[in-house]
């Protein structure tokens, strides 16, 4: 079974877009994608430059740009999406929360109800929104909230996303099969295509 390393970034339009197809791309492929939740503010911060800051690069970053194409997609995927709030303040909360469903084996049902909540619920993250989540899909919640605010599940964060850099990654979502990096949620039918030529070598 190939292992499909993918970090994400859950204030990402093109991160929840992707998610929402991980597990048909499992079903069609026979693969297991390996969840790895980041800010994608940090590690644009660790690289040094934000294409998001001060004016738009090139037509591909300015705001209206962004949602009509995001929403195009969603479109094509059947799925909803509405353009989201601003992120917290707090940029590594989300991912925190992530890792921290990790530890009672629910990171993946938990990113996708973070998901939700950002761009379907409409919602506007904090705390208080991350530990509903936690409650609403049956997790101990006092154990999530500990975890979420502690250090071990920081320094993991900090590990994972230190990894991230020094594999190369620029942006989320990407994915890695084998040494091979794919990057972006549009990126998802090239991933496709190596799992199948994969499939029949």
């Amino acid at each position: 079974m190939s292992q499909i390393d993918v970090y994400f970034g859950l204030g990402s339009r093109y991160s929840y877009l992707a998610y929402t197809q991980l597990a048909r791309i499992e079903r069609a492929h026979g693969c297991r994608f390996e969840l790895q939740p980041i800010s994608s503010i940090e590690l644009m911060q660790l690289r040094g430059r934000s294409p998001f800051q001060g004016a738009p690069l090139s037509g591909q970053y300015e705001p209206q740009y962004r949602q009509r194409d995001a929403e195009a997609w969603a479109e094509y995927y059947g799925v909803p999406f509405i353009e989201p709030r601003s992120p917290p303040e707090d940029h590594r909360l989300m991912a925190r929360a992530c890792w921290a469903a990790h530890r009672q084996g629910a990171m993946r049902r938990y990113g996708m109800a973070m998901f939700r909540a950002i761009f379907v619920e409409h919602a506007f993250i904090d705390p208080a929104i991350c530990l509903r989540c936690a409650q609403d899909l049956g997790l101990d919640v006092d154990f999530f909230r500990s975890s979420m605010d502690g250090k071990d599940v920081d320094e993991q964060l900090t590990t994972v996303t230190r990894q991230a850099i020094r594999r190369g990654v620029f942006g989320v979502p990407t994915f890695f099969l084998g040494d091979r990096m794919f990057w972006g949620s549009d990126r998802l039918i090239l991933l496709e295509r190596a799992l199948s030529q994969g499939a029949n070598r």
